[in-house]
């Protein structure tokens, strides 16, 4: 929904649920760190009318009185760490102080690495559940990228296949745009030419208004308006910008 600042806001539902939310990352540097922090609130609610809501974990624990005790700091690929009280958030030079505790730390490499050193149990992660099925036209060609330590799942994402639903897709799908698929076809440089065409254009733009979320209010959660698949449905894109053409 915004570029500036990057802002995402997702809504899905199924049988007896629905879920929704955005999530935003504010950051402040200091020096030799940075601070991240994700803001926004995600909704879960079910047909009973029970709701759930939480938010991104911010890696600061605060007492009644907000005053901040602990703080998680560190490097996610490298080593994490608690420092209690608030002296991480008065240095700005390092992250680390007296009071740091270690909370784990990055194995050694294997003898014999993959190639992104991941885990097999981290590849199953992004991988479908047994009930759901990879489109035939892409299943064969999923093993001859095993070595890419990509599931079968995230693999098919990107398959040829998916230009049967190309048609259905509204301009603003992130899968259209031009340098990304000059990327994946290693043709760097037009990869480069195209990317650089989109960022000036996206400077030229003055102000936008998302087309399927709506805020509830100045500081609220973006929730959906509907109208997304019924617009697919009829491949009926009109009122969506055609962001990645010529200009």
């Amino acid at each position: 929904v915004s570029h500036h600042p990057m802002l995402i806001a997702c809504h899905c539902e199924g049988r007896g649920w629905k879920f929704w939310g955005d999530s935003n990352l504010k950051s402040k540097f200091w020096g030799q760190s940075i601070q991240v922090d994700p803001v926004g609130v995600l909704t879960l609610e079910f047909d009973d009318g029970e709701i759930f809501q939480w938010s991104k974990v911010q890696g600061l624990v605060e007492d009644a009185k907000g005053t901040k005790v602990a703080t998680l700091v560190g490097k996610w690929d490298d080593s994490m760490y608690c420092s209690f009280g608030d002296e991480v958030l008065k240095s700005k030079s390092s992250f680390l102080t007296e009071n740091s505790t270690l909370l784990w730390k990055r194995n050694k490499p294997p003898p014999d690495p993959t190639r992104y050193n991941l885990t097999s149990f981290a590849i199953t992660l992004n991988e479908i559940t047994s009930d759901l099925k990879v489109d035939k036209a892409c299943e064969f060609l999923t093993s001859t990228f095993s070595d890419l330590l990509i599931s079968s799942f995230t693999f098919v994402l990107n398959c040829e296949y998916w230009s049967s639903i190309k048609g259905k897709l509204p301009p603003t799908d992130s899968r259209l745009r031009p340098d990304q698929r000059h990327l994946e076809n290693g043709e760097y440089e037009k990869a480069n030419s195209d990317k650089l065409r989109l960022e000036r254009r996206q400077r030229m733009e003055n102000g936008w208004k998302p087309r399927w979320f709506r805020r509830d209010s100045e500081d609220g959660t973006f929730r959906y308006l509907g109208g997304y698949w019924e617009a697919r449905e009829q491949m009926k894109w009109d009122d969506c910008m055609d962001i990645f053409g010529e200009f």
